[in-house]
């Protein structure tokens, strides 16, 4: 077999006959031929598995078992995640989502300030016994190197799990001190409680107070000019006195008006008495006296006449004398001839009187309403001029108002978040409602070690690396291995097969 090997070597590194380019060809293995070659390369495959197999066997047996304390936290939305702004209430309310809230839970667990926390309240004589010595004797800053140490090694054996939807942090610490393990995540879980409270908790109590007493004085200020706008001002209450004037002038102008109608009236009564009074006589006769004289001689003259019939013959001469005499007073009488004027008296008209009395009321009523409509035109005019000078003030004191105004709200809304924030605060300090120790850790029992898993791997490594070393080896021994790969490369037939010799 070795004469095949040596002339196939010869074959691969003859020239061509024309002077061309060496020829080459490529070895076709059969898969009988893995087996005799890798049997070939046994001795070498098998220092390779024997000193990989030592080595994954020595790395197995130095792992110790460790024992997993199991604890985990129930996690709800709790005041704290509720968004609170602290000017305005723009999106007052708003909260993450659950998911959110147990990542930023799991977050504050798993932070380095929490395990350093651990160390310093367990000690590093408890966590680490074998550094306890040198522990005592060690400066601050040494002591301070160690505890950061120690919480670091603490998250190497820390195992926290969460997962969507599930409102459920999940802790896992392995030690091989399974009473250490359980008391290292029981003061995890509880030193967390402490140190999210220190997270979450609103700080900005000062910030508010702060605040408030900035916008107090500020409102001082304001309410200083205010009070001393109104005093220069003479100005008890701007609006209300606003309100008096516009009212004022609205009951000015009705009397005004009233006080025209009334004056138009009595202007004309009064020069409709004046016109009666031209058209009347002062002076009226009370009473006269009428002169009756001849109807008195009349009725004496027949009285005389009957008195002489009795004693004379109706055609005597004094009979006739006597009729003669009536006869010439009945035609006087008769003819009015014989009436006159007797005694004629004269007084003071009185519808000429009432006429005056009443122009006189009439003129005086016109006087004084004439002086009333003067007076209320100058009360309109000094309203007018105080709603002018009110007006003009009106910019400064609307200004003022304003301020005083978002001021006072201010320092009302910061004052109620205050208390909010320090009522908060003083619960949330006290407990952690939306937390809740589903379950604490308690001793393993049951330890876990990796030893079967590390020499199973081992050995797999061992007998893979054995394995790939003979092919390696396999395929860059030169020449062909075998007859029959050399026939089925050559494609030409073995006749014989001579060793080689050393």
């Amino acid at each position: 077999m070795g004469g095949a090997q040596a002339s196939t070597q010869r074959s691969q590194t003859a020239s061509r006959s024309d002077g061309g380019e060496p020829w080459g060809f490529h070895v076709r293995y059969a898969p009988s031929d893995f087996v005799t070659l890798l049997w070939r390369e046994r001795f070498l495959m098998l220092w390779t598995f024997a000193i990989l197999f030592l080595v994954g066997l020595i790395v197995a047996l130095t792992l110790r078992t460790t024992y997993p304390a199991r604890a985990s936290v129930l996690i709800s939305l709790g005041q704290e995640y509720v968004y609170e702004p602290r000017a305005g209430d723009a999106a007052r309310g708003a909260i993450p989502e659950l998911d959110q809230v147990t990542q930023s839970e799991a977050e504050i667990l798993g932070s380095d300030s929490v395990r350093l926390r651990v160390v310093e309240r367990l000690g590093v004589p408890v966590m680490a016994p074998s550094q306890a010595a040198r522990y005592a004797k060690a400066l601050p800053a040494e002591k301070a190197e160690m505890a950061s140490k120690l919480a670091q090694s603490v998250s190497r054996g820390l195992k926290i799990e969460t997962a969507p939807g599930n409102p459920v942090v999940r802790l896992t610490y392995e030690n091989r001190d399974p009473q250490l393990a359980a008391r290292v995540l029981n003061a995890l879980v509880e030193e967390y409680l402490i140190q999210r409270r220190t997270v979450l908790i609103d700080r900005t109590t000062p910030v508010l107070a702060e605040q408030r007493k900035s916008f107090e004085e500020r409102l001082a200020d304001v309410d200083a000019a205010y009070e001393t706008f109104l005093t220069t001002n003479n100005i008890g209450d701007f609006e209300a006195e606003r309100a008096a004037l516009n009212q004022l002038q609205q009951s000015l102008q009705q009397q005004k008006y009233a006080n025209e109608a009334s004056l138009r009236q009595k202007q004309g009564q009064l020069a409709g008495l004046s016109a009666q009074l031209g058209q009347i006589n002062p002076e009226v006769g009370l009473y006269r006296d009428i002169n009756n004289k001849a109807a008195d001689q009349l009725v004496e003259a027949k009285a005389r006449r009957e008195d002489l019939l009795s004693r004379y013959r109706p055609d005597s001469q004094p009979v006739q004398a006597v009729n003669a005499q009536i006869a010439q007073l009945e035609q006087a009488v008769a003819g009015g001839r014989a009436q006159g004027e007797g005694t004629k008296r004269l007084g003071v008209n009185p519808v000429f009187q009432t006429l005056q009395t009443e122009s006189i009321q009439a003129r005086a009523e016109v006087e004084a309403l004439q002086q009333a409509t003067a007076t209320v035109d100058a009360q309109i005019a000094q309203v007018t001029q105080r709603q002018l000078r009110l007006a003009a003030l009106e910019p400064q004191f609307q200004n003022l108002s304003r301020e005083r105004d978002v001021l006072q709200s201010n320092v009302r809304d910061f004052t109620v978040k205050e208390e909010e924030s320090q009522a908060a605060q003083a619960m949330a300090q006290k407990s952690n409602d939306n937390i809740r120790i589903a379950q604490r850790a308690v001793t393993p029992t049951e330890g876990k070690s990796l030893k079967k898993p590390v020499f199973v791997l081992a050995v797999l490594f061992a007998a893979f690396t054995a394995l790939c070393v003979g092919l390696l080896r396999m395929f860059l021994r030169p020449g062909v291995p075998t007859p029959a790969a050399a026939a089925r490369t050559l494609d030409l037939p073995v006749l014989a097969m001579a060793r080689l010799k050393a």
